[in-house]
């Protein structure tokens, strides 16, 4: 439809089509390679990894650093000394400035959390600077980590290389097409998409650890879950339903909220939307007056734990881990 317009020099309808196509392609970031990454979308393996690649090629997204850091995240998380992804305190901005670029173009903004979408400008930079072995300042937080997951997994530092070189090289070539044959809207297609509305991603991602605890061992303390309708909770692959996710992260995103459903009596109620942004909010107000503030959420009472204490918890990440971490 984008392209079409464009033809036409439709240009309002362009507009309109160009901005509802970077709504749905923000989601590609992140969202899409973290469930193909478990390796838990289609049964069949070979399908999981080609769409894993396609998805983080058109996203510009390192699967292979992903994979190790979201190894931690899932074994340690919200544990500081083990999770580097959310490094509390994190905070949903409404900074006009932020937000007038997630629902334009998103050029500067920098990723709340590690692997977070950060804006055009900076995601160029870091793949250039990944592409030959560069993480960056070791007092950034981010950057420290990513240092010591290529220190403790070389192999897949040097795929992470590799991986920055081809997408460049890919990208470049859309832009080098687009200019040989006049088709300006092509890299606004295939190549800047992912930073074009960038607001429905946002509003709906960082609301997974933003202001629970940290330092716990459960993961209806540390995560959240919430209620979405059926096209945002298609977008985000189902996330929403995310302390199901932590808690059985092996489980098709697809049969989130059966699960959700099924252990219902033990879990706390999932927030809506507007009630995850209040309760981020409320706590980030909270957390100037008190920086060790977190929202500590109601559940139920405790219940006898039936399980096998022998089960086999590394394995329950689905295909996640790297063969270094396995």
């Amino acid at each position: 439809m984008t392209y079409h317009f464009w033809s036409q020099a439709a240009w309002l309808s362009f507009t309109v089509a160009l901005f509802a196509h970077g709504t749905v392609g923000s989601f590609f970031s992140g969202t899409a390679p973290h469930e193909l990454g478990h390796g838990t979308v289609f049964r069949t393996k070979w399908l999981n990894r080609l769409f894993l690649h396609l998805f983080s090629l058109l996203s510009w997204w390192d699967h292979f650093d992903y994979a190790s850091s979201h190894t931690y995240h899932h074994r340690y998380t919200m544990y500081p000394d083990g999770d580097r992804e959310n490094l509390p305190p994190l905070e949903a901005s409404v900074s006009p400035w932020v937000w007038l670029q997630l629902l334009t173009l998103n050029l500067f903004s920098k990723p709340g959390r590690n692997f977070g979408k950060g804006g055009l400008i900076s995601t160029i930079f870091v793949t250039i600077k990944s592409s030959i072995g560069i993480v960056g300042s070791t007092t950034n937080p981010s950057r420290e980590w990513l240092q010591a997951l290529h220190d403790d997994q070389p192999a897949e530092m040097r795929k992470s290389m590799w991986w920055s070189r081809f997408m460049l090289l890919f990208h470049c070539s859309v832009v080098t097409i687009s200019v040989l044959t006049g088709l300006w809207v092509l890299p606004l297609l295939v190549t800047f998409f992912p930073f074009i509305g960038n607001w429905g991603a946002y509003l709906v991602g960082i609301t997974q650890h933003t202001g629970l605890r940290d330092n716990v061992a459960d993961f209806r303390k540390s995560t959240r879950s919430m209620t979405l309708n059926p096209i945002a909770e298609f977008l985000y692959w189902r996330m929403n339903w995310h302390i199901e996710h932590h808690m059985y992260a092996g489980v098709p995103c697809y049969n989130l909220k059966k699960l959700a459903q099924e252990i219902s009596d033990d879990m706390p109620e999932p927030r809506t939307l507007l009630g995850a942004w209040r309760e981020m909010r409320n706590t980030s107000h909270r957390q100037k007056e008190d920086p060790s503030y977190v929202f500590d959420t109601p559940i139920p009472e405790s219940k006898e734990r039936i399980g096998n204490e022998d089960e086999n918890l590394e394995g329950s990440i689905g295909d996640l881990a790297p063969a270094g971490l396995r």
